[in-house]
């Protein structure tokens, strides 16, 4: 008798579907797998593991911006954010640890500014009431208001420049040092269109600031405003330029400020605006508030005008601004289209004062004055400023564009008229 035996194709068949089953089992777990996986990678990568922490002895701050971002791995979500690969290492452009030896530098150099001046009781004198409650006025004693501003050192010689306004009312000036010293100043010479000044003090050998130049400055960089807020002792904050060339405010008749978010209250006028090296690149002046305090937008005078005017006021006693005589009018949208002009840019001149510098060179109303000495004029404030730091007495090449036609002009620049009292 032969023992029963499995037929060879039925055994074929039996184990092909055997195979069948566990691939199938086999590709369904893949899925469910690659689907769980990229649910918890989307979701929640951290509990993939893939992120680790430095040991706190291992951390460190860098003080060198890098001047470009490393090339880094992307990988971009369903919603189209971009964002680095999980654990590619982040560099991150280090912030300046402090700013003291900045302020070190400058703070020897800023002062308080402190002026008094002598009010007398004469209002109502003939009042019989007042005589009554208060007897003769005449013979009381008169009352003194003090002020208060801060300065800058500029030389060692003791020159000392502060803003127009801070001086201009005060009987006696002292100027408070930052080693203590108390001493009396006077006024060598102001000039209100700027609201720059200038003080001596008899003193030699002061710490003078070094100064900076405005005109290489960016939006961004960082800046120290430093002086005496509210007399509450010398002070720095810090901040950044926010804007620069700002015009049209109605502070000055001259304007071309630097904006800066850095704090400056009241005390702070006539301080120092100092970059991140310490070195002077503005004279603080004003601030716009609704309340009286900071609100982060203050306006310093940059060094650029600071310089030019305080050279002529320590040589001459004053400042000597050029003038042409016209009455500028700024170029907008509907002039351009109403006047078929083929550029937007440069002032019309809407009038001109008989015989002044302008009329005598041959300027009429109506031509457009386009750039002084090829600089290019943009608007009645910067061409203003730009005539106003010419030298009276010089020439100055002046185009403007008359009928569709560019014309050359060579103006002897004028004085500037002093500002009505």
């Amino acid at each position: 008798m032969r023992s029963p035996g499995l037929n060879p194709e039925r055994s074929a068949v039996v184990l092909t579907v055997m195979l069948r089953r566990l691939w199938l089992l086999f590709a369904q777990a893949t899925t469910v797998g690659l689907g769980l996986l990229f649910v918890v990678a989307t979701l929640r990568p951290q509990w993939l593991g893939r992120y680790s922490v430095a040991p706190a002895a291992q951390t460190s701050v860098s003080t060198q911006r890098p001047t470009t971002l490393p090339a880094v791995a992307t990988s971009q979500s369903p919603t189209g954010i971009r964002q680095i690969a999980p654990g590619e290492p982040t560099v991150r452009s280090g912030a300046v640890g402090s700013y003291a030896d900045a302020a070190r530098q400058a703070m020897p150099s800023v002062v308080s500014v402190y002026t008094s001046k002598q009010l007398k009781h004469g209002t109502g004198a003939d009042d019989p009431l007042l005589r009554q409650f208060f007897g003769d006025p005449n013979g009381l004693d008169s009352q003194r208001v003090i002020s208060l501003g801060s300065g800058v050192i500029v030389s060692p010689e003791g020159y000392i420049l502060t803003n127009n306004h801070v001086v201009q009312a005060g009987d006696e000036i002292a100027v408070a040092l930052t080693d203590g010293r108390r001493v009396p100043a006077h006024l060598v010479g102001a000039d209100p269109e700027t609201d720059l000044a200038v003080l001596k003090v008899d003193l030699q050998s002061l710490p003078a600031i070094t100064f900076g130049r405005s005109e290489t400055l960016r939006v961004g960089d960082v800046v120290l405003a430093i002086g005496n807020p509210f007399d509450v002792g010398q002070t720095v904050t810090m901040g950044i330029v926010s804007a620069l060339g700002r015009t049209n405010l109605g502070i000055n008749t001259l304007e071309n400020f630097i904006q800066t978010d850095a704090a400056i209250n009241q005390g702070n006028s006539g301080g120092a605006l100092v970059d991140s090296n310490g070195l002077l690149i503005g004279i603080n002046t004003a601030i716009f508030s609704r309340s009286g305090g900071s609100v982060g937008i203050g306006f310093a005078i940059p060094t650029s005008i600071v310089i030019h005017v305080m050279d002529q006021i320590v040589h001459t006693g004053r400042v000597h601004h050029g003038f042409f005589g016209i009455e500028p009018f700024d170029i907008t949208p509907e002039m351009v289209e109403a006047m078929q002009l083929k550029r937007a840019d440069g002032v019309v001149v809407n009038g001109v004062l008989r015989n002044a510098p302008a009329g005598r060179a041959g300027m009429e109303p109506g031509d457009i004055l386009l750039s002084i000495n090829g600089s290019p004029v943009a608007d009645s404030r910067s061409m203003l400023n730009q005539i106003a730091q010419l030298e009276p007495g010089t020439r100055a090449n002046v185009k403007v564009l008359r009928a569709a036609r560019e014309l050359d002009l060579s103006i002897t620049v004028g004085e500037r008229p002093p500002p009505p009292k």
